[in-house]
């Protein structure tokens, strides 16, 4: 690390007296910039919702920029990666529209007008091949590095695939005015996991080193070669446990490379600093510093610009001093309680450069691109198996089982874990999903996945299966078989979130025994289970066999407060969002079946109990004749209200 220690007095009076001066050394300010993980989200619009969206878009991102560098002299913008991937806009420009060698990706037609110095190669930069990935950055008039990606030329593999590092000459004004000469390196890393997350694209054409291993080897290298100081770009979040090699988040292990001055990171889509962070040791969140290492993490989809300031001093001879770092993020909106209140305006030049590519994506997102066999609604997700669930499962599993190819989880059975998310309640008598059959458009996937959820898969075993499946249970009421007044069978404090459904595995509820856990997930009836035969592959589940269960980051942290759910047993920190899982599972098959394949159903109750529930007014329209569930009236909330026969 560049020497930020100073000399002692003793030390410092020795010197003055060998040299007869008393020689004071430069200050100067150097303010560096970054963005990261902007996923395509350049104008401030949400393609999904179709509509405009102030908690997102580098066009605002840019005005935050403009204001950071007019407080300065000095200052150096860069980019962290995953620009190319993340919603309809990329999709369009890779899938539908394509890019010929002339074009120039709309990513870069904004980042072109900002001055940016270097980029760095995020792992969704892989998403749509190397041909593409060449081709888009082809149109950056700044270069791209990483340091730990190499051509798999089936031998030594030494051959870096992009530029390693980039150093680059500055002339740095300082504080009294005189300006001095300064190199000023850079490096940059992808997580090594690309070689799982895209084998497809990448097997036998480049492989991924480990991340602290290059750096050891390179940041010297950089050193001999000139650098005065070094400033590492990471696409690697923080990781605090014991470093095993290959690691995914790599960043907090960084800050202990000699003679890294920076880390300006990304990948977690986090904020750095921030309060997130505060009790992890050698962490200050007040100076935004790791192991005394300026860094900033700038959150994602441009909704924070990251900031590193470093006070350096320089001597008369040129040897450059890093005397102090501090790292901080800006918002470009705010929340008070409910409601957004953006704190900056889009900057118009970076609407009008990409204006053409957003208006044919909202075209795009309008327009079908796949087909759906059947109708999907979630008038009664809650009472049955339903395709709004199935959908979502279903792309989750055939996720999860080709991430898990070739690794030492491949052929452990896959379950898959969604839940309803649109099904009344608190979102009113018509928050429900209801498409026909026929053409399904990109707008329509935030309708059937509302958040913005990243994808988890953790590792159980078939005991942990039924809690899990126990504690879903939960949302509903427990009914006696015996009373014949009408007894209601959603429990409306438990969100509809929080009703699991677990494909692959095939049981029953049985809603007249009591609920196993409270919705806090405390064992409340330990000698009750509503979950009965519970079976995998047509045969009583294994209490013991493991499982690996696709889900979300929510859920697979410990949101909800699930059993046996708390992150320690998570086996796949994906890098997608569970919407994009699914939006791109229907932009592969094209055409697809959705129906619910029955895999849960209640245990049947006599005829003569009165069990109702609320739903749409128009939920009737969705029932084949002789179902089981009939309308029978309308509640005091103007949602209709239905009875179901078990």
């Amino acid at each position: 690390m560049t020497t930020r220690v100073l000399q002692t007095s003793a030390l410092l009076f020795t010197a003055l007296l060998v040299s007869g001066n008393l020689l004071a050394d430069t200050s100067v300010q150097l303010r560096v910039l970054e963005t990261t993980d902007i996923h395509v989200h350049i104008v401030d619009y949400d393609y999904y919702q179709d509509q405009p969206n102030e908690s997102v878009g580098l066009a605002r991102t840019a005005t935050l920029i403009a204001a950071a560098r007019a407080e300065v002299q000095n200052s150096i913008l860069v980019d962290n990666g995953d620009l190319l991937q993340g919603n309809p806009l990329g999709d369009y420009i890779a899938r539908q529209r394509g890019l010929n060698d002339e074009d120039v990706h709309p990513v870069y037609k904004a980042m072109n007008l900002l001055d940016y110095t270097v980029a760095n190669v995020g792992n969704h930069e892989f998403n749509f091949g190397l041909e593409f990935l060449q081709r888009s950055v082809a149109g950056a008039n700044f270069p791209y590095i990483s340091a730990n990606v190499f051509v798999d030329d089936g031998a030594n593999n030494d051959t870096p695939y992009f530029d390693q590092y980039l150093i680059v000459d500055r002339k740095l004004v300082a504080e009294d005015g005189s300006e001095h000469d300064i190199k000023i390196g850079f490096i940059g890393f992808v997580p090594p996991q690309i070689m799982q997350w895209d084998m497809s694209n990448l097997k036998g054409r480049v492989v991924a080193r480990d991340i602290i291993d290059t750096a050891l080897e390179v940041v010297p290298r950089m050193k001999s070669e000139g650098a005065d100081i070094v400033i590492a770009i990471p696409h690697s979040g923080i990781s605090t446990s014991d470093r095993h090699g290959m690691d995914e988040h790599a960043s907090y292990y960084l800050a202990n490379v000699p003679d890294i001055d920076a880390i300006l990171f990304g990948h977690s889509h986090r904020v750095f600093p921030s309060d997130s962070f505060s009790g992890i040791p050698a962490v200050d969140i007040e100076k935004g510093t790791i192991n005394g290492v300026a860094a900033t993490m700038p959150g994602f989809w441009g909704n924070h610009l990251g900031l590193v300031d470093l006070q350096l001093s320089v001597s008369d001879t040129g040897e450059w001093t890093v005397t102090e770092g501090v790292g901080s993020v800006r918002p470009i909106f705010r929340r008070d309680g409910d409601k957004l209140i953006p704190l900056v305006e889009p900057m118009q030049e970076i609407l009008d450069a990409v204006h053409e590519e957003h208006m044919a994506t909202i075209d795009f997102v309008r327009t079908g691109v796949g087909e759906i066999t059947a109708p999907i609604n979630s008038f009664f997700a809650l009472v049955r198996d339903d395709p709004s669930v199935q959908i979502v499962t279903n792309a989750q599993k055939r996720y999860v089982e080709r991430l898990i190819e070739g690794t030492e989880m491949d052929g452990l059975p896959v379950l898959s874990a969604s839940a309803p998310f649109k099904s009344g309640g608190r979102g009113g008598g018509d928050y429900f999903t209801d498409l026909d059959a026929g053409e399904i458009a990109l707008k329509h996937v935030a309708d059937l996945y509302i958040y913005p959820n990243t994808l988890r898969a953790v590792s159980l075993n078939g005991a942990q299966v039924r809690e899990w499946l126990e504690m879903s249970a939960g949302v509903f009421n427990q009914i006696d078989p015996d009373r014949r007044d009408e007894q209601e069978l959603i429990n409306r404090s438990v969100p509809s979130f929080n009703f699991d459904v677990i494909d692959g595995v095939t049981y029953r509820i049985d809603v007249t025994q009591a609920p196993r856990y409270d919705r806090d997930g405390n064992l409340i009836n330990a000698d009750s289970h509503r979950i009965v035969d519970l079976s995998f592959d047509g045969k009583p589940l294994d209490q013991g066999q493991t499982f690996i269960v696709a889900t979300n980051n929510y859920r697979a942290g410990g949101g909800g407060n699930f059993p046996g759910l708390d992150g320690s047993n998570i086996v796949i920190e994906a890098p997608d969002t569970n919407r994009s899982v699914l939006a791109d599972y229907i932009f592969e098959l094209k055409k697809l079946d959705p129906s619910a394949d029955g895999n849960w159903s209640f245990v049947p109750i006599s005829a003569d109990v009165n069990v109702t529930f609320a739903s749409s007014l128009d939920a009737d329209k969705a029932l084949q004749p002789g179902a089981a569930i009939e309308k029978v009236g309308m509640d005091d909330n103007g949602a209709g209200r239905y009875r179901i026969r078990f």
